[in-house]
């Protein structure tokens, strides 16, 4: 018997980010549920992207808040350039990371076990940005927390927004429900506070209280506090990544198993 055998997950990943998970889950034995709880469009204004890859070269650290912020820059950036070779990258998190390398990046810096801004600063080359020319990028409305403190520390920063996330327009919320009632879905998981609250209110007061005897499964307890906030009564709080979310599921499953 497959570990996730029988076991419904709703996905709420932006609909081109959720192959993966759905995959492992599928592979565990579960059944993947798609429900995108968050879209990503260019940012409103797109001019200060251009501006700054015209001149990469005059950086000595790149730095990219969350996938989304790679995918959106680095296709402009192939669109009109090359990488300039002196030029580091790094990134908040794993998936991040990864992204990053999808793209040709080598060496990417990125902080190990915890994955936020916080942990980015704890890396040893982050310490002495006396001088140090710094972009980040990352979506509209971002934390401030990781450009504040480069700049406590010394950096010359630019901040650039590639994208805006928004509340998916279409999703049959219908079908969700209807799955809720015939016992079909097990557990949820979710990959944002944004993405959580944009579920909460998607799936209206009927599902909101199925949702709140779900178990939801998230990677930061940021995003678990917000989960708690709207009444969600099991949060299980995993290690990062689609990798840490399918082992969160696995091992519920095994505690559930033998209850």
């Amino acid at each position: 018997m497959k570990p996730l055998e029988n076991v419904g997950v709703v996905v709420t990943r932006p609909a081109h980010q959720a192959g993966n998970l759905a995959e492992l889950i599928e592979r565990a034995g579960g059944r993947a549920i798609l429900f995108p709880t968050l879209e990503i469009f260019d940012a409103q204004d797109m001019s200060p992207l251009s501006g700054v890859i015209d001149r990469l070269e005059q950086f000595d650290l790149a730095i990219f808040i969350s996938p989304n912020a790679v995918n959106k820059a680095m296709n402009q950036i192939r669109a009109k350039r090359t990488w300039p070779p002196g030029l580091r990258c790094a990134a908040v998190g794993k998936g991040s990371a990864k992204e990053l390398e999808r793209f040709g990046g080598e060496e990417v810096l990125v902080p190990q076990g915890r994955f936020d801004s916080e942990a980015l600063l704890g890396l040893p080359e982050l310490q002495d940005m006396e001088g140090k020319r710094v972009v980040i990028f990352r979506g509209e409305g971002g934390r401030e927390l990781l450009g504040d403190e480069l700049i406590r520390r010394g950096a010359d920063l630019t901040m650039v927004e590639c994208y805006r996330r928004g509340k998916p327009v279409s999703g049959d919320v219908g079908v969700l429900l209807k799955q809720w009632v015939r016992g079909e879905i097990d557990a949820i998981t979710v990959t944002s506070g944004e993405s959580m609250r944009n579920l909460f209110d998607l799936v209206g007061k009927l599902g909101q209280q199925w949702l709140k005897k779900t178990p939801l499964f998230v990677f930061h307890e940021n995003i678990a506090e917000v989960a708690r906030e709207l009444g969600v009564g099991q949060v299980y709080v995993t290690p990062a990544g689609d990798e840490g979310l399918l082992s969160g599921l696995i091992e519920w499953r095994k505690i559930r198993e033998r209850a």
